[in-house]
């Protein structure tokens, strides 16, 4: 699908006329990260599970940056005609999607952020590291942008999180996760109708090392379907 300035590559899996979900992958990852869950969410969903720019089989135009992931999912949603989606990110792409929701959010009925980036300055700052040798899954300019912006985000980020009005599920992964637990608490405490659920030990990829939990907790978050 064009948005844009990028072709987005996308799968779509559940009934055309079920309530739509969108998932949204974490940095180096694509679509196919969700393959492990998406099955129990087709059930009752019409799910979708985006390649975001600079992944996958999308566009690598090389512009990378929470705001360019922000718009291209506000502008695939609207391509397609969907409204009112439930949003599910993880990590990076938990950002972006928190994102949309403060900036659209008459676009977003439920929000599922799975140990979301925080949009709070890293501390100790991170590195980029060097690129390895071959070729990589995704473009590693995104990495550099998600590295120069974890270090210094945009303070509207913060800032804007009460303007979500959609209900929210803030997932984390515990103590053995690299994200900052009491920023995920921080972040469900500031957006109005958020709740927290933790996932002792899952560590930062909840929905790969915890798929049982992980489903459950979102599942019992979700509206039944009609």
């Amino acid at each position: 699908m064009q948005v844009g300035d990028v072709r987005l590559a996308y799968r779509v899996w559940g009934e055309e006329d079920a309530p739509p979900v969108v998932l949204l992958h974490c940095l180096g990852e694509d679509g196919e990260d969700w393959r492990g869950v998406v099955g129990r969410l087709a059930g009752t969903h019409r799910v979708f599970a985006l390649d975001q720019r600079g992944h996958g089989s999308s566009d690598w135009p090389g512009e990378y940056g929470f705001a360019r992931w922000r718009d291209d999912v506000i502008g695939f949603l609207q391509a397609l005609g969907l409204k009112r989606v439930t949003l599910i990110g993880h990590s990076a792409g938990a950002l972006t999607a928190l994102l949309v929701a403060a900036d659209r959010p008459e676009l977003v009925d439920r929000l599922v952020l799975e140990e979301a980036a925080p949009p709070l300055p890293a501390a100790p700052p991170q590195e980029a590291p060097e690129q390895p040798a071959g070729p990589q899954a995704f473009d590693w300019r995104a990495k550099t942008a998600v590295v120069a912006e974890r270090n210094a985000p945009d303070p509207r980020w913060w800032e804007c999180l009460p303007r979500i009005t959609a209900p929210t599920l803030v997932i984390a992964g515990g103590p053995t996760s690299h994200i900052p637990q009491e920023h995920l608490a921080e972040m469900a405490d500031v957006i109005p109708d958020a709740c927290l659920v933790t996932v002792e030990g899952a560590g930062h990829l909840v929905h790969e090392e915890r798929p049982g939990e992980f489903l459950a907790a979102v599942t019992s978050f979700l509206p039944a379907p009609r």
